[in-house]
């Protein structure tokens, strides 16, 4: 037997049934997005490798990246995230754009890491992200924004929670610690780590990195606090507003999270599967990424969130749509081959009235065609034999309840019409 040849390792093939799956998916992600007025845009899957560059180092992107050399000896990697296409298309237009500018996408991204479950080299992602956004409401609304997709695919606040901190806060409460200004980056990544690792191994990565005793059993007392917040008035005034927008059920305060991207510096937040803590999406507040690749400083706040992850959440609360086979309601099936031309007619005639129908493309025995309509989960199948066509006539069967009536074809469309409207699809 021939060798089939394999896929790239870390991708995915996307057959009809897990594309429907992605399509409802975007459905939700389009109708969120745009019932905050934000716009779609997208950007290119090649950039520049000096892009990503500018926001994590170098090194770190080709480790991460896929890093190609092209003919005119750039380097050039596919897209492994969004932001830096983002600030760079502001920096472009900067002057010319309305502000605050609200803008979403859902497209493919790569990275070059280890695939394991909820983690592929090739995914799909959705960013949005406000510009111009120098308020804490404004990093409120991104939140809220994430609450109500939960609310669209279903997931309770039982079930998904968005965790919320401050950098500004935790720089103060650092600085208070005797923290430096230069040690915080590092002891932000720390706590960042601490989820991932055993309490002994996190104790010692960070009295390794530089943190002395004090300093490490006072970062576990701001880690023990839950109304730390309260000294914060920018989450304070974040809080207030998700309150009112009717989402502070899905968000909590939490101090361990501090999201290790260096360049957030305000309100941050990660949304979290509660059974496992599995991370779904996270965003947060950044000043400097604009200029970081040419423009003019200005404030953002924006989140991502993966299609691998959120999936395998959605699956495992069964919250995934059932898989249509074929987005057909209709067959039209071939009485005999004299008929063929009559039956593609007759299809035409109900897409014309807004109606999914596909035709069974030869003359088989009938039952081979309802078989093929059970299969393929139509609900409506149409006979017109000789005699019916001769009397202007077609045979409707429903599928799911095995009646069927004879109509005049001059009324089939609207008849079928009325029945799918009557009765929705299982």
């Amino acid at each position: 037997m021939k060798k089939i040849i394999q896929p790239v390792k870390g991708t995915r093939d996307f057959y009809p049934e897990d594309m429907s799956v992605r399509s409802w998916l975007l459905s939700k992600i389009r109708k969120v997005s745009e019932q905050f007025g934000y716009q779609e845009y997208e950007g290119p899957y090649i950039e520049r490798l000096e892009l990503y560059a500018a926001k994590s180092g170098e090194e770190l992107v080709k480790k991460q990246a896929y890093v190609f050399e092209d003919r005119g000896g750039d380097e050039i990697a596919l897209r492994p995230e969004m932001t830096p296409t983002l600030a760079r298309m502001i920096a472009q237009r900067q002057r010319e754009l309305v502000y605050p500018a609200r803008w979403w996408m859902f497209g493919p991204f790569w990275r070059y890491e280890q695939p394991q479950k909820g983690r592929t080299r090739e995914f799909f992602q959705w960013n949005a992200d406000m510009i111009s956004a120098n308020t804490p409401e404004c990093d409120a609304e991104l939140i809220a924004v994430a609450a109500e997709f939960f609310k669209a695919c279903g997931l309770k606040p039982t079930q998904a929670r968005i965790a919320v901190n401050s950098r500004r806060l935790m720089d103060q409460e650092l600085a208070e610690l005797g923290i430096s200004d230069e040690m915080r980056p590092v002891v932000f990544r720390i706590i960042d780590r601490r989820d991932k690792m055993s309490a002994q191994a996190w104790e010692e990565y960070a009295l390794t990195a530089g943190l002395t005793r004090e300093q490490f059993d006072g970062i576990l007392r701001l880690q023990a606090d839950p109304n730390l917040w309260q000294k914060s008035d920018d989450l304070c005034r974040a809080f207030k507003v998700l309150d009112s927008m009717g989402v502070s059920d899905y968000v909590e305060f939490d101090p361990k999270i501090i999201r290790g991207l260096d360049y957030y510096t305000g309100i941050v937040f990660e949304a979290q599967d509660r059974d496992g803590g599995r991370a779904i999406l996270g965003g947060g507040h950044y000043d400097n990424l604009v200029s970081d690749v040419g423009g003019d400083p200005i404030p953002a706040v924006g989140f991502a969130m993966g299609d691998v992850m959120i999936s395998i959440v959605l699956e495992k609360y069964g919250l995934l749509p059932e898989v249509k086979r074929i987005p057909a309601d209709i067959l039209v099936t071939v009485f005999e081959e004299e008929s063929l031309a009559d039956s593609f007619g007759l299809a035409a005639d109900l897409r014309a009235s807004g109606l999914k129908v596909v035709v069974y493309p030869e003359a088989v025995k009938l039952q081979k065609q309802f078989k093929y309509a059970d299969r393929a989960g139509v609900r409506y199948v149409l006979i017109a034999g000789p005699d019916e066509r001769a009397a202007g006539q077609v045979t409707v069967k429903s599928l799911q309840t095995g009646e069927q009536e004879t109509v005049d074809r001059s009324r089939i469309a609207e008849i079928l019409v009325k029945k799918l409207a009557e009765v929705p699809s299982v």
